[in-house]
């Protein structure tokens, strides 16, 4: 909950000057509910991809302050993200509420991004694979294998997330092995699904998590909201796709 319709668009714009010579990256920008139509107005007609950064699970009904995924699709929305670790959090989301969400993208023709993640005390238990394993697998049970195929799933590490801490590049591409492989067991079409990495990305790490085989790109935090340095990550991504 970040910004202003100022920084919005003075953001867009450096971004929309930007976009044409990324070739081989997808951009997609995902801001606060009251900018979203902004959003979506600039970047119809270009490469850019509009989303919201949340969605309700029913269409319709008394559900004051929700959005459904039938507005944003109105909205002009390509993209929206689910299950964030945020909303995991402090509206106790759950997992089987999350998987209706992601059900709930993909009927309004809205591409979800799941995003899963362990907070440190799961990760010091050991508990990380059986935790990010949980709540793909609630999106798994409900949606089906096929399904995964037309969302992105992002790994995002709870305690790397706005606290400077970053996973290293081979604990990110780890947790990313095994989510390729159980999407690859529910004969989802895992090859094909983008597995981003959420935590801290910065311009000085960007390219190297970006070339761990597994994972495809990065759900950005804070990093932005400067132009200056989501632009740099974006060359990270770029830099990496031209050598792949």
């Amino acid at each position: 909950m970040n910004g202003s319709r100022q920084l919005v668009s003075e953001l867009l714009e450096a971004i929309a000057a930007a976009a044409p010579r990324f070739q081989h990256t997808g951009i997609g920008i995902c801001p606060p509910f009251p900018y979203v139509s902004d959003v979506a107005a600039r970047c119809a007609g270009t490469a850019l991809l509009a989303g919201a950064q949340d969605l309700s699970e029913h269409d319709a009904g008394a559900y004051t302050g929700e959005v459904s995924g039938a507005m944003l699709a109105e909205l002009g929305c390509d993209l929206v993200i689910v299950g964030h670790s945020e909303r995991r959090q402090y509206h106790r989301e759950s997992a089987a509420q999350v998987a209706r969400k992601f059900a709930a993208a993909l009927q309004h023709g809205l591409r979800p991004i799941l995003c899963v993640g362990e907070t440190l005390e799961q990760r010091d238990a050991g508990d990380t694979a059986a935790v990010v394993g949980a709540q793909l697998g609630a999106v798994l049970e409900l949606c089906g294998g096929a399904a995964l195929g037309r969302g992105v799933v992002a790994y995002e590490p709870v305690w790397a997330i706005g606290t400077g801490r970053t996973a290293t590049p081979q604990q990110a591409q780890e947790i990313h092995a095994l989510l390729r492989a159980q999407l690859r067991e529910a004969q989802a079409p895992a090859d094909q699904i983008p597995l981003l990495y959420g935590g801290s990305v910065k311009p000085g790490n960007a390219a190297e998590l970006f070339a761990q085989p597994d994972i495809d790109g990065g759900l950005i935090g804070g990093a932005s909201l400067q132009a200056e340095d989501f632009l740099a990550i974006c060359e990270g991504a770029e830099g990496v796709c031209k050598t792949s």
